[in-house]
């Protein structure tokens, strides 16, 4: 079992960006992984341990925000796709559109 978490915290405040950076933490102390920006993963060998990750993500969380806790089967996980697309670096950084008034 794979308890993922997901999390959108403010940080437009320098209190703000403590608890981001604190919860941030808990989880990677946890043993979570990150999978993407402010999404991450645990293994939990059965329904029990996912309930206790739960709970402990809950009693950590911070103040303000949304974190979401989702519980998903191995077998569920293994058929993620990854869906990458190209990469845009070509930024306009020539005159070609500059336009006077």
């Amino acid at each position: 079992m794979r308890v993922m978490v997901f999390f959108d915290l403010p940080v437009t405040t320098v209190a703000g960006r403590r608890e981001y950076v604190k919860f941030r933490k808990y989880l990677l102390k946890s043993g979570f992984i990150m999978i993407q920006e402010s999404v991450y993963s645990k293994l939990a060998p059965n329904q029990t341990a996912a309930d206790s990750i739960t709970e402990n993500v809950r009693k950590n969380k911070p103040s303000g925000g949304l974190v979401q806790v989702l519980r998903i089967t191995e077998k569920q996980y293994a058929r993620i796709e990854y869906i990458v697309g190209r990469s845009m670096t070509n930024v306009l950084d020539n005159d070609e559109r500059l336009v006077f008034l």
